[in-house]
């Protein structure tokens, strides 16, 4: 009974024994993944990343990449749609027909036809300058017409119903001022006539008149050089070289001066003055006396 009692109480004893033993492994096992990590000691390898599924934007079974951006570029911003812009509408008076800068024989026409009516005041030149831009805004202004300055198809077509075909001697008349007496010397031989007090140049033969037109002179500190002189270099297309100009048609004949077009004279007439040449506003007048003279032929400016 004794001896039975005391193997009773020795298995007892090792059962609690061996379930303290349990006790503490479990604890310790529990523990484990909690554990801080020194600071000098080396950190545990990341876990594999989880194979990926059919529905991964990557290939099923792979890992799926990150979208690298271009370093070029910027995340997209929202921009709103181009709006069209309206379709202007027609001008109401028309395509433009001419306007400052243009010249030829229908910018002459124009001019003749508001001469006729009393909205220029001088012989058509053929260059649409500022005269020309002024005359057609009267005659715009007079019909309630936009004051545009450009002649239109709509004021074109009132300008043709108002005015007739002119004629020749109203598109090429001699000079809008009077011719004066040819000074003595230009009564021979081939001359261009050229007076400062009437302000024309007459192109004279034998004593006899074969074109006239307006010219303009120089300033009072650029005089144009009076005189006897000849023609001693023509030159078609010639530039200044001093004042960097166009001077077409020139005609040499005292050092730098010249007879030559003038497309500022057509422009803005007596408001104006040369550098001390001859100017002429009548680009088809002076290109007919251009092909007409020769080197040599004689020039004449006087008082």
């Amino acid at each position: 009974m004794g001896s039975t009692t005391a193997s009773t109480s020795r298995n007892a004893k090792r059962a609690r024994a061996g379930a303290a033993v349990l006790a503490v492994l479990t604890v310790a096992a529990a523990t484990a993944g909690c554990k801080a990590q020194a600071a000098d000691s080396t950190p545990a390898a990341p876990s594999a990343p989880p194979r990926a599924t059919a529905t991964d934007d990557g290939k099923p079974g792979a890992p799926p990449s990150s979208p690298t951006a271009s370093p070029s570029s910027t995340p997209p911003t929202a921009t709103a749609s181009p709006t069209a812009s309206p379709t202007p509408k027609p001008d109401p008076q028309g395509t433009t027909l001419m306007a400052s800068g243009s010249q030829g024989k229908q910018v002459r026409e124009l001019q003749a036809r508001l001469r006729q009516i009393g909205h220029f005041d001088r012989s058509p030149t053929g260059y649409y300058g500022t005269v020309t831009v002024a005359a057609v805004q009267s005659f715009q202004g007079k019909r309630g017409l936009t004051r545009t300055g450009e002649a239109d198809t709509l004021t074109w077509q009132k300008l043709l119903g108002m005015t007739h075909e002119p004629t020749a001697a109203e598109l090429n008349p001699p000079t809008t001022r009077p011719v004066t007496k040819p000074d003595k010397r230009c009564m021979t031989g081939r001359v261009l006539c050229i007076s400062k007090n009437s302000r024309t140049l007459s192109w004279m033969i034998d004593g006899r008149v074969v074109s006239s037109m307006d010219v303009r002179f120089g300033s009072q500190y650029t005089p144009t050089r009076e005189g006897t002189f000849s023609v001693y270099w023509k030159s078609r297309h010639h530039v200044s070289s001093i004042y960097h100009t166009a001077m077409p048609y020139a005609m040499f004949f005292s050092g730098g001066q010249a007879v030559h077009y003038s497309a500022d004279f057509a422009a803005r007439g007596y408001n104006g003055a040369s550098h001390g040449c001859v100017n002429v506003r009548d680009e088809g007048k002076i290109a007919s006396l251009f092909a007409q003279v020769k080197n040599g032929d004689k020039v004449v400016v006087y008082g």
